[in-house]
Order: C-alpha cells, then structure tokens, then sequence
C-alpha cells in the first residue's frame, strides 16, 4: 500500500525484514523440535538463532538466480550460521514455511485491528452518550421520516462495531493455525510432533488436516471480516457526507485553522476525511472476491493464490487499519450542530407526526384505509402550500369530530418520541 495511506506498525509487520524475520523463527523452532526428538544433532537451533541474520539484499540476490525464495532464504542462513544449517528444513516443504508465517503476520495484523475498533467504540460511546438526548429528523430513503435522535444514530454504530470487534475475534483466531507436515501433509518425512512444538511455541494451534498448504477458506474468512468492516466505515462515512450538506449540514468535519476546502472556492470545507475512508473502504472490500476464489486449488496445491495473497495481505491489513484510526479521529473531532438539527426537524411542518395522527383516527374507530387516506390528503396539501399540518388537521371537522384539538395538539410533540431511548442506551451499553 502507498505510504500516504499507512502507519508504520501495519507497515513493519508486512515488511520484507519482518516476513524473514519470522520464516527464520519458524525454521528456528522446528529445528528445535527436531532436536528435542533426536532427530539432528544438538546446537542446530542455538548456532542458527546466534549467527543467522536476516539480510533482505543477499536473499532477494541469490532469489534473481534459484528462481525461489525460500531456497533463497535457506541459502542466505546458511551462509551465516555454517556447516550445521544444513539440517534446517528436514522433512519440511516450502508452505509449511509459507503458510505458517502468513497466518503469523494476519494474526500480528489482526491484533491491531481489534485494537483499533476498541478505539472507534470508545469515541462512539462517548459521543452517543453525550447526544443521547439531541434530537434531530430520521430519514429513510432519504426522506423525512419521524424525530430519532443523533445519540441513538451513534449508538447504533457501535453496536456495529461490537459486532465487528467479535467477527475480528473470531477471524484471527480461525486463521491462528500451523502446518508442518511436509510436502503434501502426510508427515512422511517429518513427525507431527515437530509441528505440535512448532504450534506451542509460536501460539498458533496445529492445523487438523493439511495438503500441501493450510486450506484457503481459513483466510477468505478472515479477509471477508476485512470487508465487512469495510463496508461498517463507508456507512459511517456516507452518513456523515450526507449530514454535511449545505442543504442539512447538521455535523461538520473537523477543519483546522490553515486547512483550505478548494484551491478555487474559499468558502468550500468539503468532508475530504469522509470521502476518503468511501474510497478505503472499496480498496479493503475488493480484495474478498480474491481471497474467497483462492479457496479452490489444484489438488493438493497449487500457487495461483501465491501472488494473489502477496497483494492483499499487506494492502487490506494496512489499508483498513488506516482507515480505522482515520474514522475514530474523524468521529471524536466532528462538530454537531444540534439547533441545525432542530431547524431540520421542523422543516417539514409537522408531516413527520403523520402516522401518529392516523394512529388516532384508528383508535377512535375510522378505518385503517380511511384513515391514511385522509392525513395523506393533509400531508400533501402541507407539503404543497408550506402550511403547519396540525393547522389543517384542526379546521377539518371529519377529524376534530372524533378526536378533540387539545388530543391533537398533544400528538404534535416529540418526547413520546424519545421516551424508549434509555431503554435502547440500556441495551446497547449494558456491557
């Protein structure tokens, strides 16, 4: 990924230094293993953990000639650590290197990730809690609907990311597996013992049944999960583009004191960070139909997925983990404009307390039909002239015949409204 959308943490993990970094402990414990059970001699482990240094230069070097990185890599340790590195590798097939480190570097990556959402949940938790009362329109399909309030549209994008922080969960602890069992899995020339050593000691459990390498379905959860909350982030950010609209402009990004909105409107602040994290969020979601068609391969292996995951492990991770702390940055800054709300809410001249108004006909005995009927007459005629609909409600006497003005009055108001809010806070925060 470009540096202009990533941060160093996610940058080191899916650094070519850390990727040897961790082949080379991979080999390290194995050999261990290997030792521990007779099966090389002693000092293996010790001499290659001493003398073995990673050397990016020198492994990419000799891969412009062998043709194969892995070769390239044992090549470069071997150099190094001598005569005795010889025995790194036995039994062992490049995947079980391969595969156990991707999964160590989704595993590094995921952990952040989590990270991560626990800081959007935190800013969403406070800022819910600080709307919670702030009343302001909820709309569908883009139309005024009926009072919410921008507490209870927060809350319920934490308890999305709740949701995510437990598919992330889940992910990384499906992906945290380990195969060293040889060239197509059957453990021939290597014992499954080395690979339950090798499991303990990278904190990784042993993969149940492998081919060649770890099956793909594995990773296709896991970078399903990275789409997903991909697709949390656009909904998020959409919302907040759509609420800074000069014609709603109910919120506002952050826009510090030098910051420039055009380079020809000086009037312009645009929800650059919004549309922004749009655009991450479609680079993360792109890599899932990959992953999820890397699952079928050819019999026992293949490498069509090789150069597919060389792509999406660093660009998803780092791309979605930048967007992540971007969003938890954007939403603890924004500015909230509650009487812009309150102006919004009553735009629409009382048209949003329509089905409550029919609700009332229904009760006093007129029809369902009938009913709709009537207050869609009003609505229209309200929306049309630019006239209170409670106004026209009390001068027609089909409606005040059977529901008293003071009854109609009392409909236009909107705690009734807000009267099951602490109930919804209650259930979404009583963790």
């Amino acid at each position: 990924m470009i540096d202009r959308y990533s941060r160093k943490e996610l940058k080191d993990i899916w650094s070519e230094e850390n990727k040897y970094k961790i082949w080379l402990e991979v080999e390290i414990a194995a050999a261990e293993a290997m030792e521990k059970y007779k099966i090389i001699p002693k000092g293996v482990a010790s001499i290659v953990k001493r003398k073995g240094k990673i050397k990016v230069k020198r492994i990419h070097d000799i891969e412009t000639k062998v043709k194969h990185d892995v070769i390239a890599f044992l090549t470069s340790i071997t150099e190094q650590a001598g005569i005795k590195a010889r025995y790194l590798h036995q039994g062992m097939t490049s995947s079980d290197v391969l595969d156990t480190s991707f999964n160590i570097q989704l595993l590094q990556s995921g952990k952040i990730l989590i990270k991560d959402i626990d800081k959007i949940l935190n800013v969403l938790k406070k800022q819910a809690k600080k709307y919670k009362m702030t009343p302001c329109i909820g709309r569908s399909h883009g139309i005024h609907a009926e009072p919410i309030t921008f507490g209870l549209k927060l809350a319920s994008f934490y308890e999305e990311f709740k949701r995510n922080r437990i598919r992330m969960i889940d992910a990384v602890e499906n992906i945290s597996t380990c195969a060293i069992s040889g060239a197509v899995g059957t453990y021939a020339n290597i014992s499954p013992k080395i690979e339950v050593y090798v499991a303990k000691k990278l904190k990784l459990k042993p993969e149940p049944i492998s081919t060649q390498i770890i099956p793909r379905d594995r990773h296709a959860h896991y970078f399903t999960t990275l789409g997903i909350i991909a697709g949390s982030i656009e909904r998020v950010a959409t919302e907040i583009r759509h609420l800074q609209r000069s014609e709603v402009y109910e919120l506002q990004e952050f826009f510090s004191k030098d910051q420039k909105g055009s380079s020809a409107m000086p009037h312009k602040k645009n929800p650059i960070l919004s549309e922004n994290l749009t655009g991450l969020s479609r680079i993360v979601r792109s890599h899932v139909i990959p992953a999820l068609e890397n699952i079928s391969l050819w019999h026992e292996r293949d490498i069509s997925h090789s150069s597919v995951e060389r792509a999406i492990g660093p660009d998803a991770n780092i791309t979605l983990d930048f967007a992540l702390v971007r969003l938890s940055n954007l939403l603890d800054k924004m500015i909230i404009y509650p009487k812009k709300m309150i102006n919004n809410l009553n735009l629409t001249k009382g048209l949003v307390f329509s089905q409550e108004v029919m609700l009332e006909l229904t009760k006093s005995g007129m029809s369902r039909e009938k009913s709709y009927k009537l207050v869609q007459g009003h609505a229209k005629k309200s929306l049309a002239n630019n006239i209170n609909l409670i106004e026209l409600l009390k001068k027609d006497k089909s409606i005040t015949s059977i529901i008293e003005e003071k009854r109609i009055s009392k409909i236009f108001s909107y705690e009734k409204h807000f009267k099951n809010v602490n109930y919804i806070f209650k259930r979404v925060f009583k963790s």
